[in-house]
């Protein structure tokens, strides 16, 4: 697949106010500062797509982009950023919880793992989330160019099995590097994938 045009449409912070048109939503999450923006820009290969910050939690609502006029690539806020107040957390948690609990054109969201880093509780706990409550998701380790190959592979294969004691099936996990590109044609192959198998289905 390949992006010829990809345009904001609207942020909002409850899912019954996002888009009605019935089109296919691939949603992308983690924890604060692990390159989402990067990663979004990187995919539409558009700089200004996604606002990227140094300072964690630059995401706050629930934001839509239409790509090729066919699927929608929504970007939430992160999880994990303590610098906000009590109140504001639990506002951000309910809005992605109803997000994922009751968006029904949400087809796959993908989760985005540092792979610089073991695994962390809070990821773990979350993709657990997303599994109990039978969301598909797929894993995405960020920033791979900044580490070397065999760092990589140990903390991936820590993650793996991290997983495993919970899992009895590992969900799909791509890897990627929103300054090399790497990665990016097989995260857009597999979005391309699901979209081909739902068009089947009609």
């Amino acid at each position: 697949m390949e992006i010829k045009t990809a345009t904001f449409v609207i942020s909002n912070s409850d899912y019954r106010k996002c888009p009605s048109t019935g089109l296919p939503e691939y949603a992308f999450i983690g924890r604060s500062n692990v390159g989402k923006s990067s990663l979004i820009n990187m995919l539409t290969r558009s700089k200004g797509l996604a606002k990227t910050s140094v300072k964690p939690g630059k995401t706050q609502l629930i934001n839509h982009f239409i790509i090729n006029n066919d699927w929608y690539l929504v970007d939430l806020p992160g999880y994990g950023y303590a610098r906000t107040s009590k109140t504001s957390r639990s506002a951000w948690q309910k809005m992605i919880s109803d997000y994922f609990l009751h968006r029904e054109t949400l087809v796959n969201t993908f989760v985005l793992v540092d792979s610089r880093i073991p695994p962390q509780k809070i990821d773990l706990e979350f993709i657990s989330f997303l599994g109990r409550n039978g969301v598909p998701l797929t894993i995405v380790f960020t920033k791979i160019d900044k580490q070397s190959q065999r760092d990589t592979v140990r903390n991936i294969s820590a993650f793996k099995q991290a997983m495993s004691e919970i899992w009895d099936e590992l969900p799909t996990m791509i890897m990627t590097s929103s300054v090399t590109g790497y990665g990016r044609d097989n995260l857009l192959d597999y979005i391309d994938s699901i979209n081909n198998s739902l068009n089947m289905e009609i």
